[in-house]
């Protein structure tokens, strides 16, 4: 039996060892190992038990004298000793002794100058399926002379650590081992954390080769070849508004930024499926088919459809298809330098401005701030939307110090031009636990498209006071009135009540994490009234 040089990492005696099967084998092998069902669209369709996000406190990089000085360690971040993480290696290679193992050699990153090799070991087939479709398959030749990867991730959800002994948080355990290349990810079913893995790896290998990588979305003109990324975090809309039938959709969550243009890491999307329509989403409702993997969506047991609107299991159901399922799709995964970049937040109070226009002092701030809100289902534990402040709109994945990214942003924010906007795609009219809806996604459409197109450039604007932006007075396709934040609340006092806590918020995070920013950076921020 064709081993694949599993011996190398110490996988012995396995039962059957399956390298880069196709989807149509993988879900054979799926059904077969009961992981999970077909839907009526063909979609494979999975539950992936109490773990239904991602979990961050039990995520951990190997702490070594080579790699110490370069890791902003903290509750992110946080470290494990490398002799601890080979034990746990050893239990988990013993685990998988007489065991089916599922292999995927594949590449993250579309710019082949960039390109870095991952293998990932799977004891599911069904996840190997998800990271098959994810990242960037190789073709025929490219397997054939694939080589030593890069990175290899060893996944096995059934193995459940011991927290007293593996000196880990939980059952649970997602480590990377930046020095010897290596990832571990322990019983957890979600696929969401080998995807994240492979992020968090790129974030470490990408600056030392000056790419900037990104937690965005990306998507490009149908005519013109003009790009645009947009920043923000999971639920946030980078996927749903990257993926406009008018322009080509390069990627939708994670890009590097290379002095030749953008490129996307990954070869698949992973979109969030609550409450998903064909009227609304058709691209990615289309995308869910043979092929795909579905996430903790109820099934009919009679009819086999899918309901998105059950959230009963989780807010964060998810689908996970290959960026090719999308009809304009760049499929090359390349783009030009972008003219536009839209940070998307998520605002819980619902007094943010649904979009401003921000200079570069301003999207700084606003970069390196990351205001959203934690939306249902993202993580566990995460019931309603709550307001937290993510670093880059990504601190999860960043395992550099924040201070490294931004001023890649900064410098090529100058260096090229590019507008920024920043785009509330959260609650208007009031905040979250008030019951106020959250702004229509017509409008959030008409806003961005107004803003790739240059319609924003010339029409007048307004300057709010506490937030120190400046927001559009008018924008084709959306009422002027739901323009003014302010303007949308019945009780104005208490607007101005909920924005000035909100600017506190800014503030006092801004000062708590980054004291040392440049003054200019600083005075681009909120201004609270005292």
């Amino acid at each position: 039996m064709e081993t694949y040089g599993l011996e190398n990492l110490g996988i012995i005696n396995p039962k059957a060892v399956y390298r880069n099967l196709c989807p149509a084998k993988l879900i054979e092998a799926a059904l077969r190992r009961e992981e999970g069902t077909l839907s009526n669209t063909g979609a494979l369709v999975v539950s992936t038990g109490k773990y239904t996000g991602r979990s961050p406190k039990d995520k951990f990089i190997v702490d070594t004298p080579e790699i110490h000085n370069e890791i902003a360690w903290g509750n992110v971040n946080k470290p494990i000793s490398r002799e601890k993480f080979n034990s746990l290696k050893n239990k988990v290679t013993a685990y998988l002794q007489n065991r089916e193992i599922f292999i995927f050699d594949g590449f993250a990153g579309a710019d082949k100058h960039y390109q870095q090799k991952f293998r990932i070991i799977n004891e599911l087939a069904s996840q190997n399926l998800f990271i098959r479709q994810l990242l960037i398959r190789p073709n025929p030749e490219e397997l054939s002379n694939f080589g030593q990867a890069d990175y290899t991730i060893i996944c096995v959800p059934g193995f459940k650590c011991s927290p007293e002994f593996d000196g880990v948080n939980s059952e649970a355990a997602i480590i990377i081992d930046y020095e010897a290349h290596l990832i571990i990810i322990c019983g957890s079913k979600y696929s969401g954390e080998i995807k994240k893995s492979v992020f968090s790896t790129m974030n470490y290998i990408m600056p030392k080769k000056n790419v900037l990588p990104m937690h965005c979305s990306a998507n490009m003109d149908l005519k013109t070849g003009e790009t645009a990324i947009f920043f923000g975090l999971s639920g946030t809309g980078k996927t749903t508004l990257s993926a406009d039938p008018n322009r080509k959709l390069i990627g939708d969550d994670e890009h590097g930024w290379s002095p030749d243009g953008i490129f996307n890491f990954e070869g698949g999307c992973y979109a969030k499926c609550i409450n998903l329509s064909q009227e609304h989403e058709p691209q990615i409702y289309n995308a869910i088919k043979f092929g795909s993997l579905v996430e903790n969506v109820t099934i009919n047991p009679v009819t086999c459809e899918p309901d998105y609107n059950d959230g009963s299991i989780t807010e964060n159901t998810r689908a996970a298809y290959p960026i090719n399922y999308i009809k304009n799709a760049q499929i090359s995964g390349v783009g030009n330098i972008p003219k536009v970049v839209i940070f998307l937040t998520a605002d819980a109070f619902g007094v943010l401005p649904p979009i401003s226009r921000l200079n570069k002092n301003s999207a700084m701030y606003h970069f390196v701030t990351g205001f959203t809100s934690k939306l249902a289902g993202t993580e566990r534990g995460v019931t309603e939307p709550q307001p937290t402040f993510s670093t880059l709109f990504g601190e999860p994945f960043m395992p550099m110090p924040a201070s490294v990214y931004a001023k890649m942003l900064g410098e090529k924010l100058e260096k090229y031009g590019t507008k920024v906007y920043l785009v509330n795609t959260g609650w208007a009219g009031g905040s979250a636990s008030s019951g106020a809806k959250r702004i229509k996604l017509a409008y959030t459409r008409a806003m961005v498209t107004a803003a790739l197109n240059g319609l924003l450039d010339n029409v007048e604007y307004k300057h709010h006071d506490i937030f120190n932006v400046d927001y559009p007075l008018s924008c084709p396709g959306v009422p002027d009135e739901n323009l003014d934040a302010k303007g949308m609340w019945m009780d104005k006092k208490a607007y101005d009540e909920q924005a000035n806590k909100l600017a506190k918020m800014f503030v006092e995070n801004f000062t708590a994490k980054y004291p040392d920013m440049p003054a200019e950076i600083i005075n681009a921020g909120p201004k609270p009234n005292n």
